[in-house]
This record gives structure tokens, sequence and C-alpha cells, in this order.
């Protein structure tokens, strides 16, 4: 080989290790950063060439970079599942198929909040929203599976947007203080919200009413929904008292609605669908709410397709900042599907069998009553929590409520939990447990899956059922005795509850 043109291609390969530019970032500095994520791989493969995400010296320069590949791989995943509906073989995979386009569109939609220049992201806000983002793809997988037919189509679905996700909130961990607002609360949040929220005449200051009697705006909840605006403040619609039989989903462009029913057993939303139906869990919802800054107070909400039929959700929510208030969720397996996002509950009854309440939220429920029904198996299980990362700032807390059972309980063996996902995290704090809690308290999911993983943790619960003597003594299992511990699930510390539920007007107690 002639030494000319043998020199220009060394000189060439070390100019792209060691100088980044418009030949892309050098194979050193790559290697580098992403030697300090939990997928490398994937890191090295999608950042090796690329120019256009500005330089690395520093690892907010790192986070940024992560954020854009991955928000471009997203984008590309989310035209590539579109593109896949038309090798549906049958109704169930065209379901499953449904809801991960949905889901795929919301994972676009919540990475590229996190890069929006038109607002300020802090590292709690990305860490949250990144967190759903995963979320997402693990439902989109999960309702495969539910329905016994992944073996096609998912596999041409997988890329490797799960990994990428999964190294940014590895480097973005550590987060920043709770999000403050300029005047105590959320832009969108007026400071009338929190007389509406405990007013006893909700409809004279309601946008839009329903009536089933035709004494309203409208007769269904979902023609009120449709016509709902978004932005501008709070869009209040007030349901009568009445049964509804519909299924209601308020989708993630209508931000800041709130509906107000006449209290539970009064104003009632109502339906059947089920995995043992057909649908998929996510799709099994009566009533589904994605758009963040929801309101929601005294209406009950029930799925009716009963025991035997499966995973059967009564309501869904993945909207951030939300608030649930003097509402009752009545179902079965899957009653309360905290799906994602930043979640609160607040004097909200809750019924069920089966992992009852679940999902990937950051969650905390409060002064609440939980109800284990009668089911199928004599086995209750109360939540199964599904973090899937150990970088996710998501997990059930339950504080200052009370369990017990219905009065036709009887002969059920009642746990407080079992790890649906690796890193399932749950905490009981100041809960009153009721003699129909296991003395074993918690229950494995299959053999010994997660028992190192997980987080489950118990403070200075009260009741016949909340000895501690007898529970279980898994690695990942703890009764916690330090009160700085515990407070790191509370209203203040867990969703920052401090900075935007003031203005909402419910009633919160923001520590132990």
């Amino acid at each position: 080989m002639p030494i000319f043109p043998f020199l220009v291609t060394l000189i060439s390969c070390l100019f792209l290790l060691i100088s980044p530019g418009v030949f892309g970032y050098s194979i050193s500095e790559i290697r580098s950063w992403c030697s300090q994520t939990p997928h490398p791989e994937s890191c090295e493969s999608v950042l090796a060439g690329k120019p256009n995400y500005g330089p690395l010296s520093q690892k907010p320069d790192f986070i940024k970079a992560l954020v854009k590949v991955t928000l471009e791989r997203a984008a590309d995943a989310e035209s590539n599942t579109r593109g896949l509906g038309a090798k549906c073989r049958n109704n169930l995979e065209k379901a499953a198929w449904k809801d991960c386009l949905e889901l795929y569109e919301n994972t676009v939609w919540r990475i590229n909040m996190t890069v929006d220049p038109n607002r300020k992201c802090s590292q709690n806000e990305m860490q949250t929203w990144l967190s759903t983002a995963l979320t997402n793809l693990e439902t989109c997988r999960a309702g495969f599976e539910e329905l016994g037919v992944g073996g096609y189509l998912l596999p041409l679905m997988k890329n490797n947007v799960s990994a990428l996700i999964s190294n940014t909130l590895a480097m973005n961990k550590g987060g920043s203080p709770p999000e403050t607002y300029p005047n105590g609360f959320p832009s969108w949040v007026k400071p009338g919200d929190r007389k509406l929220l405990q007013s006893s005449n909700p409809g004279s200051q309601a946008n839009s009413v329903v009536a089933q009697d035709g004494s309203g705006n409208y007769k269904t909840i979902g023609a009120a929904v449709a016509a709902a605006k978004s932005g501008g403040g709070r869009y209040v619609i007030y349901v009568k008292a009445g049964t509804y039989n519909e299924y209601v989903q308020i989708g993630s462009g209508l931000k800041n609605l709130m509906i107000i029913g006449d209290g539970i057993g009064k104003t009632i939303i109502t339906g059947s669908k089920s995995v043992g139906g057909g649908s998929t869990s996510f799709n099994s919802a009566t009533f589904a709410v994605d758009g963040d800054g929801f309101i929601g107070r005294g209406i009950t909400i029930r799925n009716t397709a009963g025991p035997q039929n499966q995973q059967a959700v009564a309501l869904r929510s993945g909207s951030d900042l939300s608030v649930f208030y003097q509402c009752s969720f009545e179902g079965y397996q899957d009653t309360l599907y905290a799906l994602s996002n930043r979640q609160f509950y607040r004097q909200c009854d809750i019924y069920g069998t089966v992992d009852f309440i679940f999902g990937n939220a950051a969650v905390v429920l409060q002064s609440c009553n939980i109800y284990a029904r009668d089911p199928p198996n004599k086995t209750n299980t109360l939540t199964a929590q599904g973090r899937t990362d150990p970088n996710q700032n998501t997990g059930i807390s339950i504080h200052n409520c009370r369990v017990t059972g219905v009065s036709s309980l009887s002969g059920v063996k009642t746990f407080l939990g079992r790890p649906w996902k690796q890193y399932s995290r749950t905490v009981y704090l100041k809960t009153y447990l009721d003699g129909i809690v296991n003395p074993a308290g918690w229950m494995p999911w299959s053999g010994n899956f997660a028992l190192d993983t997980l987080y489950y943790g118990e403070y200075m619960n009260t009741g016949p059922g909340s000895s501690t003597a007898n529970r279980v003594n898994w690695k990942g299992y703890r009764v916690i005795t330090s009160a700085a511990e515990a407070g790191k699930f509370t209203v203040g510390s867990f969703i920052a509850g401090g900075s935007w539920l003031p203005a909402t007007g419910v009633a919160y107690t923001s520590g132990l």
C-alpha cells in the first residue's frame, strides 16, 4: 500500500477518535460517558456519528444529548408501530396494537416535554416524565401478553428505546428540590378552584352540566368532555346524580379538567370491559384520564365485570398532578390503575380483590378506605406496584388509611401486596390494618422473583393486622423505624405536593 494514502487514512481515524464536530462525537468521549449508564452498548450505538447534539464536556450536556437521541428513536418507534396496524391478524392483536399506538404517542409527547424550549423542565419533572415513558412501553408489551397474542407483532415493535430511557433515568437521578411556582401554584390552577372543590353547589360555577333528565347542557359525560376546552384555566363539568353507563376517556390534550358529582353512590359511572371479555387491562377502564391537572370529586366509578373475568379496571389515570377527592372506585381484579405520573387520592374508597391498587405512578393515598372483597380463589392482594427500573421515581404510598374487608368477607387470605415488577415499591404509613391481613403481610409473585430488589415497608401502622412479628423475611422488605426514611414517601416529599396541592383546595397532610 502506498505510504501517502495510508497516512491519510490513519490521520482520519485518529481525528474521529479524539475530535467531535461535523464528523460526530469521538469514540473516546462517547465510551467515557456511556460507561456510566446501565446499557452502554445501546448508548454507544446511538451516539456514534451524531454531530448535532452539542458538546459532551459536562454531565448536563450528556443528558441533553441522551434525551434528544431518545426522542428521535421514540418518534421512529411510534411511526413504525403505526405502520403495523395492517399486519394485525385478528381482533385481539388489533386491540393490543391500538393500545401500543396510543402509548407510543404518549411516550413521544412526554419525552418532548423534557426538551420543550417554551418551558423549564426540572430534574424532578424529567425523572417523572421519563418514568412515564418507560412505563408506557412496558404497558404496551403487557397488553399483548394479557391477550396471548404477543408472538407475532411484538417482536416487530422491538427497539432500544427502553434501554435509552433507562440510561437517561440513571444519569438524571438525584433530582432537584420539589417544584416551586412564583405564586405558590401552577399557572393552570385558579384561586377559585379551592371554592369549587369544597362547594356544596358546584353546578353554579360549572362550565357545563350533565344530567340524564335533560336539565343540563348534556345527557352524557362523554358529550360534555368532547365539548370541553383546554387552556385558559380550569374547565369544570358538573355531573348530576344518576347512573351513567358509558366509557369516559379524557385524552392528553385536555388539561386542567375538573369533574364534580353529587357524591359517592349518587353520581355513578359504570362499565364492564375486562381481559376475560377481550380487552387489555389498559383499555378495560370505565374511566380513563391522561390529561394533566385533572381533578375529580364526588363520583363513583365502577367496573361490574365481576371476579371471574380477570383484570377489569374502574379508573385508569396517567394524569400528572392529578387529584381524586371523596370518590369511590369499585371493581374486583385491578380496580384502580394508577398508571403513571404524580397522583393524589384523599378520602376515597377503593374496593377490589386481586392487585386492585396497581400501576407505576408516584401516588399517595391519604385518609382513604381500602375494602377487600370476596375473591374467586380465597386470596386477596391489595397492591401490585409496577416499577421496572430502579431509577424510576414511582411507588404506592398508603398513608393514614384504613384497610378492612366488606362485611361478607370470610376465610380469605389478604396480603398487603405482591411484586408485579422487578423493583416494585409500596409502603404503608400510619395505616389501620384490620385482622384480615395475613400475618406474613406480603405475598410473592412467582418463586423468588423480585424479593431482593423490591422495596416494601411498614411504618407505625395500627390495628390487629399490623403486627410485623411474623412478616416475610425478604431482603427487600423492611420495618421502617426512621421518621426520615418514612418521610420520603409523604405527600410533601414523594409527589412534591406542597408546590401544587394547596391551590386545589383538597385537604392534605404534607408530612407524617
